[in-house]
């Protein structure tokens, strides 16, 4: 597939004006909300949302956009879209700002993708609309971890049986690590997406995901976790006892179905093919916030670094600099590759997990070798490179570990079964 390196042009002006309220909102408050775990940067919240609700708008147009992607004239070759790629450059820019706060503003997030990858088109309009209007900002989440079912999902014990009397799915269990879960839960409109099994004996064919509304009964949160890093993000488990929901709020088919059209448990993994790309994004932001700073410090002390010199010329400090930004660059060209295959329509699973696990374990280096070339200082809360590397972990932790993506990459490439290679 051919890639384009060209940026369009209202996707840069999107990224500029996102970079600049990163730089303005939410750098120079990243301190005192990391030590101020769960305090929400309101001001910043209310002033993103209209980018944010613009972003899903772009999402929603490709729904409602004809089915040959021209106009009625009968175009039919179809133009590709630029909302992921948007989406990926503003996420890089808000991670550049601040991780945690990145993480706490309003948008579908995990629920959105999960929407996008099971539900049908009347639900993916009428769930996510809610977060393409209106002046108020919403947030969604998506529930899939549990207590005994981590990387492997297919464990999930959380359980929805139809009651036919009042024609409403029942909801019990509890989920945990829930990204932006209280926030979903407790304002007005959010949603959680949550996956359940509605036949345990069927295993993974018979998990489903429902929309959970705010305000449902029977939902409650649990946990709030205090945590390493990303600490102005809000992160709890919720415990369903008895919920009640409306039956048209399972997303796509009740039926249970162990083939390949089914979009039960594969849902789950389409969801992470969607926003794997993200979190690598997100990586990236924190990865060059500390490759930017560190060149800014050593510049400062008449360290420069030379880009035409033979690799023995250099210091150690030099080679490891540009080491860090080769890193980086390989990082961003897998991430940009992932995201400009679901631009154009393509199966991306595997380029999903190679972005994710490459700009994960590179930014956590790089964020890490910062800290170390920087010294005393580096370390010290005096600077943001310790909350960096902090905040960095994560992208090597949620939406599938470093060794379960290191397994879906050698799964695709050697045409492995999960079986033949766990």
């Amino acid at each position: 597939m051919a890639i384009s390196f060209e940026i369009p042009e209202h996707v840069q002006q999107m990224a500029q004006m996102t970079a600049f309220m990163a730089q303005t909102y939410m750098r120079p408050y990243a301190r005192q909300l990391d030590e101020n775990e769960h305090e929400r940067p309101k001001e910043f919240v209310e002033a993103i949302w209209p980018i944010l609700r613009d972003q899903q708008k772009a999402t929603l147009e490709k729904l409602t956009r004809p089915a040959n992607g021209g106009s009625e004239g009968g175009d039919k070759k179809k133009k590709p879209g630029t909302a992921n790629l948007r989406l990926m450059l503003l996420v890089e820019q808000l991670a550049w700002g601040d991780a945690g706060v990145y993480l706490c503003l309003p948008s579908a997030g995990l629920g959105g993708f999960a929407i996008e990858a099971v539900g049908t088109t009347e639900q993916k309009l009428r769930f996510l609309t809610r977060f393409a209007e209106g002046d108020r900002p919403v947030w969604g989440a998506m529930a899939i971890t549990e207590p005994g079912a981590g990387s492997d999902n297919s464990s999930m014990s959380t359980t929805a049986v139809f009651d036919e009397e009042t024609n409403e799915w029942v909801l019990n269990g509890e989920k945990i690590f829930i990204t932006s879960g209280k926030l979903a839960l407790e304002e007005s409109n959010g949603l959680v997406v949550v996956w359940a099994t509605v036949n345990k004996a069927a295993g993974r064919a018979g998990i489903k995901s429902f929309i959970v509304e705010a305000g449902t009964p029977g939902v409650s949160i649990g946990k709030v976790e205090i945590k390493h890093g990303i600490r102005a993000s809000d992160t709890v488990s919720i415990v369903f006892n008895d919920a009640r929901i409306p039956a048209d709020n399972i997303l796509g088919s009740p039926e249970v179905q162990a083939t390949k059209e089914d979009k039960g448990f594969k849902g789950a993994m389409a969801t992470f093919d969607a926003s794997r790309p993200i979190v690598a994004a997100s990586a990236l932001g924190v990865g060059r916030a500390s490759l930017e700073f560190v060149k800014e410090k050593l510049a400062e002390n008449g360290i420069e670094i030379p880009y035409d010199l033979p690799y023995h010329k250099l210091t150690a400090i030099q080679r490891d600099v540009l080491e860090m930004e080769a890193q980086w660059k390989a990082a961003y060209l897998l991430t940009l590759r992932s995201v400009a295959m679901m631009d154009e329509g393509q199966h991306n699973s595997l380029e999903a997990s190679m972005a994710k696990l490459k700009a994960a374990r590179a930014c956590s280096w790089i964020a890490q070798k910062a800290v170390e070339i920087l010294g005393q200082m580096g370390y010290s809360r005096e600077w943001l490179a310790e909350k960096w590397m902090r905040d960095s972990r994560i992208a090597q932790i949620y939406e599938g570990t470093d060794q379960i993506n290191t397994l879906i990459i050698a799964r695709r490439i050697l045409d492995y079964t999960r079986r033949e290679l766990a």
